[in-house]
């Protein structure tokens, strides 16, 4: 056995299922071993490190379970990197092998050599790499279990070359199965500042999704009567037809959340750093308000300095939380100011309110996705503001049924919905892309029509990188738009050259149809749809979100 091969015995006895590479010649060894054990794992080869890495984090970002990604040092690493800085700032559990130079070689500035660890350990969990090629199984198990305990996240494993070539002894699994410690959480802190609260309302974050706390957080906002609000690019947390559920944080809040934000005098940060555009740029908590965060990583709990901080996973914290609430029922006032946001949550995402200008209305097509899926669809947006209207009038019914980066990264949509289509072959997936994302990543549809994969493609055209067009316009003038115009191509002929299905949309009429015959097309399909510029958002608003 080689440590090529010992690597990917690890991977089998740590349950990994799913691996994407751009194959390398710094890792033979390890391909030699996944053809081995293609029974166990399978193999997807993608055209480009960044879909590569893209599709592994969907399919952790849905499942919860990491996926393996194989590539070369340099190039395929540098290339992986923003799949790594996605995974982390989404929570989202991934591995990521690098072969690298040989050892004796490194230093030296070798062919394509990088510094590894410098590179990835701003962006990534951990970073390891073996000392001796018989160390490489216990690293690959070490790195596999550290991707999903506590906060999951990307953890990069580096591989020298002759570390991989080398003989190493026979693996035998011991079959030892690891029982979860129980955490034993104290809530009598958070209990107390969740009593002293008259209107509390609860964000909830990336960490419901990864550890399936869905259940755990429903019961959490029924035992408390109060209002439910979704992280950035989360709304999969909660029923969206839930009686909590006020709606999702977007860079812009419309009045209703407004309102409620600056009405609460609790915040409860659920499974949610409180990212950037989630937390609107540190202006949350407002002065005067408290923050009770739950959350597993001591950093995030350091960073943002809460009133209460409650060290935990998302579903043991909020099951928690419910025994301590025992029967307890909010007062009518809360329940009736909970049931106000839902109601101004449904009006606001209701498409009768779609305000589009040119003929093809994004409002529309969201709604005829929902309609003809029947709320069953796995849909993913791509970095680009056209994925608000997806936000505002896509209702998300079920768990694992959002994917989109929130570290708002273009190329995400297309190789994501590969990962998402394997991690959940019997469910419909569907991809709102830009034309500018498209362009980054979307080549893997070949990938899609090798691997016979059937996802669903909506690409949105309007010929610009509208939100930073806009923000041109806003700021200098008409005058001033410079540097983000776009010229396409005819996306559905190249969607036809490289084996997909596809459709070109100008006008409301022609989707509906069009839809129903690519959900029966068996392998991926194309929407292509031409999008007005007047149409960047759904409706007004400051500085738009990627």
């Amino acid at each position: 056995m080689t440590g090529g091969i010992a690597a990917v015995e690890a991977l089998v006895e740590a349950g990994i299922d799913v691996a994407f590479t751009v194959s390398g010649e710094s890792f033979l060894e390890v391909l030699e071993g996944l053809r081995r054990r293609q029974n166990a794992i399978r193999l997807v080869t993608c055209r480009h490190e960044g879909g590569a890495a893209f599709a592994a984090e969907a399919f952790g970002k849905l499942t919860g379970r990491p996926a393996a990604v194989f590539v070369s040092r340099g190039p395929g690493a540098t290339n992986a990197a923003i799949g790594v800085h996605t995974a982390r700032q989404d929570s989202t559990p991934l591995l990521l092998f690098v072969g690298h130079v040989k050892s004796h070689s490194r230093g030296t500035e070798a062919f394509q050599e990088i510094d590894q660890r410098a590179m990835f350990e701003p962006v990534a969990k951990a970073v390891f790499e073996p000392a001796t090629p018989a160390a490489i199984y216990e690293t690959v198990s070490q790195a596999a279990r550290l991707a999903i305990e506590g906060r999951p996240g990307p953890v990069v494993v580096v591989l020298p070359r002759d570390f991989t070539e080398a003989a190493v002894a026979e693996v035998v699994p011991d079959g030892d199965t690891v029982e979860p410690t129980r955490e034993s959480v104290d809530v009598a802190p958070a209990l107390a500042l969740i009593r002293d609260a008259s209107r509390p309302l609860v964000i909830a974050g990336e960490l419901i999704a990864t550890e399936g706390a869905h259940g755990a957080l429903a019961a959490f906002a029924d035992a408390l009567g109060a209002p439910v609000m979704a992280a950035y690019r989360r709304q999969d947390v909660i029923d969206n037809q839930h009686s909590a559920y006020a709606g999702h944080l977007e860079i812009n809040r419309v009045g209703f959340q407004l309102d409620a934000l600056a009405e609460a005098d609790l915040l409860i940060a659920a499974g949610c750093r409180m990212d950037g555009i989630t937390g609107a740029d540190g202006a949350l908590p407002a002065p005067g308000q408290k923050l009770l965060v739950l959350h597993p990583e001591a950093a995030v709990l350091d960073r943002l300095g809460a009133d209460g901080a409650l060290r935990a996973g998302a579903e043991t914290g909020l099951r928690a939380l419910v025994v301590g609430l025992g029967g307890h029922i909010s007062d009518p006032a809360l329940r009736a100011w909970r049931d106000g946001l839902h109601k101004a949550y449904l009006d606001f995402s209701d498409p009768a309110g779609s305000t589009a200008k040119g003929a093809v209305d994004l409002g529309a097509v969201v709604a005829e996705v929902g309609r003809a899926t029947g709320g069953d669809a796995i849909v993913l947006t791509d970095g680009g503001s056209f994925a608000r209207w997806v936000h505002r009038f896509h209702r998300f019914r079920r768990p694992a049924s959002q994917a989109g980066p929130m570290a708002g990264a273009m190329g995400y949509a297309v190789p994501g919905a590969l990962g998402a289509r394997l991690a959940f072959p019997e469910r419909p997936v569907v991809a709102f892309v830009g034309d500018g994302g498209f362009l980054m990543t979307g080549q893997e549809l070949v990938t899609a029509v090798e691997q016979n994969l059937a996802v669903t493609i909506i690409l949105c055209d309007n010929g610009a990188h509208g939100s930073i067009l806009q923000g041109q316009e806003r700021r200098f003038g008409a005058a001033a738009i410079y540097g983000t115009r776009l010229a396409s191509p005819d996306f559905a002929a190249m969607a036809r050259a490289m084996g997909v299905t596809a459709w070109r949309i100008d006008k409301n009429a022609d989707f509906a149809p069009a839809f129903a015959a690519a959900l029966e097309v068996d392998g991926p399909r194309l929407l292509h749809l031409i999008t007005d510029l007047r149409d960047i958002v759904p409706f007004d608003g400051g500085p738009e979100a990627v």
